[in-house]
């Protein structure tokens, strides 16, 4: 694979170009940008795979929704519908996507919840529903340059920085790194709980912020108790039982390292990331399960892979995550809140 990367070297040279053409042309206004009257946070990354968006946005949600109308806007990723949903009670993975989904169940008594390819569009008929937003989150639009969020919040791994990384097909950025200039804010995700402020150090001076960019540190907090078919069960009750845990999530390490520090002993099924789950994967996970050999045994699986799960598999569990700040949430909650009083 990384033979085949380097190979591929051109093609990066040759796709960095392209975007920073077309960077540099919504910069000088060749190319449309729509603003708009309400604050538009934008949180996404330079990179493919997953960094923590759906956490980061579902830690938004938690600070803004008692004191503003908030509307969560996604492009809805391998959704089988096309344009604007606003979703509801009848919309299912297959037609909203999974992590809108997640939002809308989640804090539907809170939040709106839309998805639309068309980020401009998805704002304007947003503004134009009978209780229109007073911000709008745009999930995973960090590089959606046809609106001008009025901030940007940029998502980078502990284990896989921007910084150290390169364009497709050599590397994993979806444009160049120059692209963080835009962010007005860069959190660190997925770090070690025990992250030392001297390590965190060492991080920022690697990222070199800008003198108007401010960088974070979070980690994953996993929930300690189960929820789905059967939620009185704990993690800590996972260790009497059989597991299957079947994920289908960018990068599932973080939880197997989570199940293995609980002496959580599992079988896993590994599927692609957002995978739509057909009729022979749902009869191989079935299989799988009655083939566990204690009675005493259950399926577990993440929160975002329970939506395209749910209904399909019996005795279906997940654990629920959050994004969890190691310091400093005081300063971000105000930075947020204080971007969003400028806006009004």
């Amino acid at each position: 694979m990384k033979l085949l990367r380097f190979l591929l070297f051109p093609f990066a040279v040759l796709y960095d170009a392209i975007t920073r053409i077309r960077n540099c042309f919504f910069n000088l206004g060749v190319l449309k940008s729509t603003s708009f009257d309400i604050p538009v946070i934008a949180v996404g990354n330079l990179s493919v795979g997953g960094t923590g968006k759906s956490p980061q946005i579902e830690y938004l949600i938690r600070l803004l929704k008692d004191d503003y109308k908030i509307a969560v806007l996604s492009r809805g990723y391998k959704r089988k519908t096309e344009g604007f949903q606003l979703v509801n009670d009848t919309h299912t993975a297959e037609d909203v996507g999974d992590e809108p989904l997640q939002f809308y169940k989640k804090f539907k008594n809170d939040i709106t919840v839309a998805v639309d390819a068309d980020r401009t569009n998805g704002i304007q008929q947003l503004l134009q529903t009978h209780n229109p937003p007073e911000v709008v989150l745009l999930d995973d639009a960090y590089q959606h340059r046809k609106v001008t969020a009025s901030s940007y919040i940029l998502l980078t791994k502990y284990n896989d920085l921007y910084v150290d990384d390169f364009v497709l097909p050599t590397g994993n950025l979806r444009e160049s790194r120059r692209g963080a200039k835009r962010a007005s804010v860069i959190v660190v995700t997925k770090c070690p709980e025990n992250l030392s402020k001297s390590e965190q150090g060492k991080i920022v001076r690697k990222i070199n912020p800008k003198s108007y960019q401010k960088v974070f540190f979070t980690t994953i907090a996993y929930d300690e108790n189960l929820k789905g078919t059967d939620d009185k069960l704990a993690i800590a009750d996972l260790q009497h039982k059989e597991v299957l845990l079947v994920t289908g999530i960018a990068n599932p390490k973080p939880l197997l390292n989570f199940l293995k520090e609980k002496k959580v002993g599992f079988k896993h099924l590994n599927f692609p990331d957002h995978h739509n789950f057909t009729q022979q994967d749902i009869s191989n996970i079935k299989k799988s399960f009655d083939e566990l050999p204690s009675e005493q045994k259950i399926i577990l699986t993440t929160e975002k892979d329970y939506m395209r799960l749910e209904g399909k598999i019996d005795q279906l569990n997940y654990i629920s995550i959050k994004s969890k700040f190691l310091n400093e949430d005081e300063i971000f909650d105000s930075l947020v809140l204080e971007e969003i009083k400028n806006k009004n």
